[in-house]
């Protein structure tokens, strides 16, 4: 009996990107068997946790496990072929990082470097800011984050404080860097965290504009049809992740935003006057 009550639950595992994915109905049984060890061993580590004394000392933990390959891997590549300054650099989820094309994409921009790692969430973007973005001394910073920390259970509010940290900790080792938020995309596969995914797309768009040298990307928008509902051939067959069409719109949508050069971003660190503030995206 216990054992049907547990295979009747939804089961949430990680796809290979990284992402939350729930496993549907008639794969539960094969993926409990499968996972039921690798389960245990979680139960045991959040064991552990729970002696942790903050909610903070529990993420910094799971991250340093959770991230520590794709970390090194930045750094072996940075050792392999340093990435110059002054450029324009992207962080964010495996939106960000399975975007292959991109240094080709915005190649009017001389320095392109792509610091997505799947299943990442704006939490972990803040808490990672230094190694992620401070060090290359970028002129403008890109970041797409937002719809893991929701699919893990974090609130609208929550997402907002972490992009709250994120900016704080570029401005003060970066003044002068633009911050642009691309918005969260609305993907069929989440379509259950449309309301979060829209009150977290206006919460930080609307922060944003409180800002000088700030800027909101609306992709959500565009990626819809005129109905409201997700256009499916943005996306892969997972339909989480963008397939080559959803990019081609994606840079279509970020170029204009781009800061190509170092008078460019000059001139939009100045503070714009107040009547402008409103209307900044």
């Amino acid at each position: 009996m216990h054992r049907r009550r547990l295979i009747s639950r939804p089961v949430t595992v990680h796809t290979e990107a990284g992402e939350i994915a729930t496993v549907p109905p008639f794969a539960r049984r094969r993926t409990l068997a499968f996972a039921r060890p690798w389960l245990v061993g979680c139960a045991m580590v959040a064991a552990g946790w729970m002696s942790l004394p903050t909610a903070k000392a529990q993420t910094t933990a799971h991250n340093a496990l959770r991230w520590q390959t794709s970390l090194s891997d930045f750094a072996s590549a940075d050792r392999a072929h340093p990435p110059g300054r002054d450029g324009v650099l992207f962080v964010g989820s495996s939106t960000i990082r399975m975007w292959r094309s991109m240094s080709e994409d915005f190649r009017q921009v001389p320095v392109v470097i792509n610091r997505g790692f799947g299943g990442s969430t704006l939490a972990d973007c803040d808490h990672y800011v230094r190694e992620l973005v401070i060090q290359y001394q970028p002129r403008q910073v890109m970041v797409y984050a937002g719809d893991n920390d929701l699919a893990e259970g974090r609130t609208p509010q929550q997402v907002l404080e972490s992009f709250q940290h994120f900016v704080s900790a570029v401005r003060s080792e970066l003044p002068s860097a633009q911050i642009t938020y691309i918005s969260i995309k609305p993907s069929p596969a989440r379509v259950a965290l449309k309301e979060r995914i829209n009150e977290t797309n206006a919460l930080i768009g609307g922060y944003v504009k409180t800002l000088s040298n700030a800027k909101y990307i609306d992709i959500h928008t565009p990626m819809l049809t005129a109905s409201g509902e997700t256009r499916p051939e943005l996306f892969q067959a997972d339909l989480l992740h963008l397939n080559e069409t959803g990019y081609a719109l994606w840079k279509s949508l970020i170029t204009p935003y781009l800061v190509t050069n170092a008078a460019t971003a000059a001139d939009a660190s100045a503070a714009p006057p107040p009547a402008q503030v409103a209307a900044a995206r």
